[in-house]
């Protein structure tokens, strides 16, 4: 199993994602059944992931890591999702890596990198992004938590809805209104799990994405020092508005691998699979949706890279990742469709590994936000001047 070649992939991707792959296919893909079961990624298997370098691949080699640009993440996502069959896995580790650890880096002074830098490259330390609300998700400016100064550090008080690894990670990353006046007037705050008044009020059940963990959380009248307030004060919004493109680019790569190794699951089950005295592969309306399904896969693949690619060049890629996104995981949806639909009874069963991926696909266009407020960062980018 290989990533689809492409021009932007050069020898040390290549050798990135081939990595990834073989690691998924010997670590991973054999114990996903118990995993989902558990709703929990042992969290050894993460610190195997952070001591061969892939939590590190975004990171300054001065503060070691590798240096790389969006496209290494891309294509870290892809191979995730084209190796695991687990949607549940793949978010559990984008989590960490491409939306919530990247403000640390962003943002981070020395003496904060010095104390967490260590463990999140290790995976000892695995991290969660704190934003959505109960009332405020895509809509960041809405969000109610609430820190207020106290003496050498603030309070925050307020809960977060629909936040991966806030169960069984370490640290959160918390956005919280500092400045009431103003709506975009929000911090970031790294948060350890241990502090009083942290409370997972309940870990949530999903449609899809039973292994990862996902969960509620209350913070009552949580206490942290100011050297835990990440970068400028009253900046968060700002910070996080940056890092949405990131976040959208690696959830439509990682669609794209796990629909890529569903549609070869499919192709493979078409060509054995007999029914009326001819394999399925034989009836050409099968065929022929199968290859408009690779068709539309391979446009989906090159609109991500391409984003990813202006994204490394430093432009503002908000319209491209965004039109991305929502190309990418509606057509995702339609390509699983087909290829749930072509293992027919089977297609219905738990243990089949495209159901898991059908599953799994569901909240793409939903998470890091909805395709419709995808397209509405395109129309609004698309006005005739």
């Amino acid at each position: 199993m290989r990533l689809a070649d492409n021009i932007y992939l050069d020898d040390q991707l290549a050798a990135i994602a081939d990595q990834v792959i073989s690691f998924c296919e010997k670590e991973v893909r054999p114990h996903v059944d118990a995993w989902e079961q558990a709703g929990k990624v042992p969290r050894e298997v993460l610190r195997q992931m952070g001591e061969l370098g892939m939590f590190s691949l975004r990171w300054p080699e001065a503060r070691g890591g590798l240096g790389l640009g969006p496209l290494a993440s891309c294509v870290f996502a892809e191979a995730l999702g084209r190796s695991s069959t687990a949607g549940g896995f793949d978010v559990t580790v984008l989590v960490h890596t491409d939306m919530a650890s990247p403000h640390l880096l962003h943002s981070g002074n020395d003496e904060q990198l010095d104390r967490f830098l260590p463990g999140i490259l290790s995976g000892e330390t695995i991290t969660a992004i704190g934003v959505t609300e109960p009332e405020a998700g895509s809509d960041v400016k809405g969000l109610r938590t609430a820190a207020q100064k106290d003496g050498k550090g603030w309070r925050l008080q307020g809960r977060k809805m629909f936040i991966t690894n806030a169960v069984y990670g370490n640290l959160v990353i918390v956005a919280a209104r500092t400045d009431p006046e103003n709506p975009y007037g929000i911090s970031m705050f790294l948060v350890e799990k241990d502090r009083d008044g942290f409370q997972v009020a309940q870990k949530l059940k999903k449609h899809g994405w039973w292994s990862s963990d996902t969960a509620e959380l209350v913070l009552d009248d949580v206490w942290v020092p100011d050297e835990n307030l990440l970068g400028t004060p009253h900046r968060g919004f700002y910070e996080i508005m940056k890092n949405f493109q990131n976040e959208r680019m690696v959830i439509a790569a990682e669609a794209v691998g796990a629909a890529q190794t569903a549609l070869e699951l499919t192709l493979e089950y078409v060509q054995t699979r007999r029914a009326f005295g001819e394999t399925l592969w034989e009836k050409q309306t099968i065929r022929q949706r199968l290859a408009m399904a690779q068709a539309k896969l391979d446009a989906c693949r090159a609109s991500v890279y391409h984003g990813a690619w202006l994204m490394q060049q430093g432009r503002d890629a908000t319209k491209e990742i965004s039109g991305a996104k929502a190309y990418v995981c509606e057509s995702v949806m339609e390509i699983l469709y087909d290829c749930t639909q072509f293992h027919g009874g089977m297609g219905f069963m738990v243990e089949t590994p495209v159901v898991r991926l059908y599953r799994d696909a569901r909240i793409n266009t939903i998470g890091g936000g909805a395709s419709e407020v995808m397209l509405e960062e395109v129309a609004k980018r698309s006005r005739v001047r």
